[in-house]
């Protein structure tokens, strides 16, 4: 079986499935994007059971980003969910008075957790649920299709795919709860 990640720059850490994030520890966030760009920031664990990862971190982007369904600004506060095992990491986003805005979701490669830093390899597709889950939207499909994961990987392709679609089941259900304990 070839390497699942030959398309992604290596980063110059060491991250070990044997590593597991002490509550209010800092590490670093690691998301590797297409082209390989990198969007890092810090952040604190909360828990980390082995496979289940929770940390915190400020809004680390633009003073304001508007999205037209959601605008993520300074002192919004992620809550942030990735999984070793899993396709995809979810993002509980909180105003800086403790308000939900809602979830966002990114398809990415399973997390790879170190002594000091949490790397996830962004697939490109994304999902927005919105507090009370009225709306559900799927994002970023153009991006995935000129990436050219799908003609590049099929097998991860598919992989996102599916991940996506079983976050989007999540979200219309009560599972959406019970995977963020």
């Amino acid at each position: 079986m070839s390497d699942p990640r030959p398309h992604v720059p290596a980063r110059p850490a060491s991250p070990s499935a044997a590593a597991v994030l002490e509550p209010g520890t800092e590490t670093t966030v690691v998301l590797v994007k297409s082209r390989g760009r990198e969007v890092t920031y810090p952040a604190t664990a909360e828990r980390d059971d082995g496979v289940h990862v929770v940390v915190r971190a400020p809004w680390a982007g633009p003073p304001v980003r508007d999205f037209g369904f959601v605008r993520f600004e300074s002192g919004d506060v992620f809550t942030e969910h990735y999984w070793r095992d899993r396709w995809y990491s979810v993002k509980e986003v909180r105003g800086p008075d403790g308000t939900l805005k809602g979830w966002y979701c990114d398809i990415t490669r399973p997390a790879a957790v170190g002594r000091d830093t949490l790397t996830t390899w962004d697939l490109e597709l994304d999902l927005w649920v919105s507090p009370d889950r009225s709306a559900v939207l799927r994002l970023d499909e153009d991006e995935f299709a000129e990436s050219g994961l799908p003609e590049r990987e099929p097998e991860t392709a598919g992989r996102a795919r599916r991940a996506l679609d079983e976050l989007e089941r999540l979200a219309r259900t009560d599972g959406f709860a019970a995977l963020l304990d």
